[in-house]
């Protein structure tokens, strides 16, 4: 039986191990002393949550992304609504919308009981989890750069404002992006994360009853599912194997079968045309930039060192 000074002993030896590390710059070896088990159980939980719904992993993808856009990769839309907090949960793009946070809080779970205190970060929590979900539907790995710290403020008007909106045009895209440090190919690339998962009726209403460049048969069959008035929260697939890492995506766009506006946007007689027709081609391009542009997201203005905090719970500051 472990002695409570044994104990206390091993939880001082923790904080001061991971005092030293939070001094250090991103990297993809961060906690390999700290708390080596890390890792691997929250690969253990996002792969036991996506064989179980394998949308899951679309959502636990997109969750890393709306967090990145939001004043950067620090864990600003785990937090709840508190009499000092605007939660981003309750931004348009998110609200009635962005899930998985449930997955979210049982790897921080399971993560600080195996490593005895909170060490790990509930950012960087978030990109290990996109990463590892990619993997599960057959998608790139990467090395994942870890070090970030969490947040102890949210925006909710910057969820709003900077996060793209599935309603933008090419330039307007360019622009978010490149507002993020993002480049035209980080924006086809990362815009193939949706090769995975679904989106809701009110997202693509417009325009798949009013848009010109989309196929006809198309627009009808998903018609049935998203009337002009009604059906807000009815699902479509954002590519024809929404469970599969594949070009499927591009290749739609192509057919003129791009779901959202903002997709169709990527092959419009513009700058990015080229590159969606490589992609739709070929496979291992488009796996290999996408995982370049996600850690490229990943580090858009982390916080490190002092700033921040490790959260005890992704739902609230400490």
């Amino acid at each position: 039986m472990v002695s409570p000074s044994t104990f206390q002993l091993h939880f001082f030896l923790i904080l001061a191990l991971a005092t030293t590390v939070f001094s250090a710059t991103l990297s993809p070896s961060y906690y390999e002393h700290v708390c080596p088990q890390a890792l691997p159980t929250i690969k253990r939980v996002v792969e036991a949550a996506v064989n179980k719904e394998r949308r899951m992993g679309a959502s636990l993808l997109r969750l890393h992304f709306h967090d990145c856009f939001v004043q950067g990769c620090d864990a600003s839309n785990l937090l709840d609504s508190t009499s000092t907090i605007d939660s981003e949960k309750n931004a348009n793009p998110n609200n009635n919308s962005a899930r998985g946070f449930e997955v979210i809080d049982q790897i921080k779970n399971e993560v600080d009981k195996i490593c005895g205190c909170p060490v790990v970060s509930c950012a960087d929590i978030l990109a290990v989890a996109a990463r590892d979900s990619v993997v599960a539907l057959g998608g790139p790995t990467w090395n994942v750069h870890l070090g970030r710290r969490d947040s102890t403020t949210a925006n909710r008007t910057l969820a709003d404002n900077d996060i793209p909106a599935p309603t933008m045009d090419l330039p307007a895209l360019i622009n978010n992006f490149k507002n993020q440090g993002l480049d035209e190919s980080d924006l086809v690339a990362l815009s193939g994360g949706h090769t995975l998962g679904f989106a809701k009726c009110r997202f693509f209403r417009d325009r798949i009853h009013d848009e010109t460049n989309i196929d006809d048969d198309f627009a009808e069959d998903l018609q049935e599912n998203c009337p002009r008035t009604g059906g807000d929260g009815n699902l479509s697939p954002l590519d024809p194997t929404p469970a599969r890492f594949d070009t499927g995506y591009f290749s739609n766009l192509l057919e003129e079968k791009g779901l959202l506006k903002s997709d169709q946007a990527l092959l419009s007689g513009g700058s990015t045309d080229e590159l969606v027709k490589t992609y739709s081609q070929n496979l291992d391009a488009f796996s290999a930039d996408f995982a370049n542009s996600m850690t490229k997201m990943g580090n858009i203005k982390v916080l490190t060192g002092n700033q921040g905090q490790i959260r005890s719970n992704c739902r609230r500051v400490n």
